[in-house]
């Protein structure tokens, strides 16, 4: 297994949908083959209309995936590729490419004046954790921010950045997760909330398709060593807001069913 960075530009000739295919050329074939991890990459904000489809202005990181299959783009007359794109999980944060004025990424001196050009950069293992362990959880909860996505076995760390003070609190922590768990969840419970009953693909149309959390009802942190967990009895499926409610205080978790008597009461 190989690490690496994948570059998605704000305005680009490629044909990428991101979180789902990556569209490169032939020469990074060797650097995404399939089961190799990559990390997100953009570079500086240099046409004000994007402003808000970024996490920031500066060059970040802001997403970790898994490549999946690979295949040829036989509308190329380039010879280029698409590598289909698993266990995507967006960052809740923008993971700036340097920090406390050093870079993530070693750049050789040889090629200081055109690293950056590189859309597809090989990294090795030790600078994929240390930019993975900007990856946001509640470290309250142990909940993921990005539920949303795949689970995966990841290293998981909060950051909370602010200018005021300059000050950043991080906590570690380390959960397994089988993702055919969370597959048979959807497949029993569905894709709309057990709460409050949004459905993302109903409300927001084709941007909204398969967009649902996971919740356990008894939660990973709280639990002493590895259990069985059963998708029918013992997950749910919830929206992100009504996740947050569940979790919202550590010694308090609600159920699905106490949600939805707060939110009975909340409307009167």
């Amino acid at each position: 297994m190989q690490y690496a960075i994948i570059t998605e530009n704000d305005e680009s000739p490629w044909d990428d949908k991101t979180g789902v295919l990556y569209h490169f050329p032939k020469r990074y074939l060797k650097y995404l083959e399939p089961g190799n991890k990559v990390i997100y990459y953009k570079g500086r904000l240099t046409n004000k209309k994007f402003v808000n489809h970024r996490l920031t202005k500066e060059p970040h990181y802001f997403a970790v995936a898994t490549i999946g299959s690979v295949f040829k783009d036989d509308k190329s007359s380039k010879n280029d590729y698409y590598a289909r794109i698993r266990d995507f999980q967006r960052f809740p944060v923008a993971v700036l490419a340097k920090q406390n004025g050093k870079f993530f990424e070693s750049i050789p001196e040889s090629r200081k004046a055109n690293f950056w050009y590189d859309g597809v950069r090989v990294l090795n293992e030790s600078t994929y954790n240390n930019i993975i362990k900007f990856i946001g959880i509640d470290a309250g909860t142990g909940q993921s921010e990005y539920n949303d996505t795949q689970p995966g076995d990841s290293t998981l760390v909060t950051i909370v950045p602010g200018k005021e003070g300059r000050k950043k609190a991080y906590y570690t922590v380390k959960y397994e997760r089988d993702q055919t768990l969370r597959e048979q969840a959807l497949r029993i419970h569905g894709l709309s909330c057990m709460a409050c009953g949004i459905n993302f693909k109903e409300t927001y149309g084709r941007r909204g398709e398969g967009y649902i959390h996971v919740h356990h009802k008894k939660p990973l942190h709280s639990l002493d060593e590895e259990v069985e967990i059963n998708p029918k009895t013992d997950l749910d499926v919830v929206c992100p807001n009504c996740h947050s409610m569940i979790h919202r205080k550590k010694d308090e978790i609600l159920t699905v069913e106490d949600l939805k008597v707060l939110m009975k009461k909340g409307k009167k």
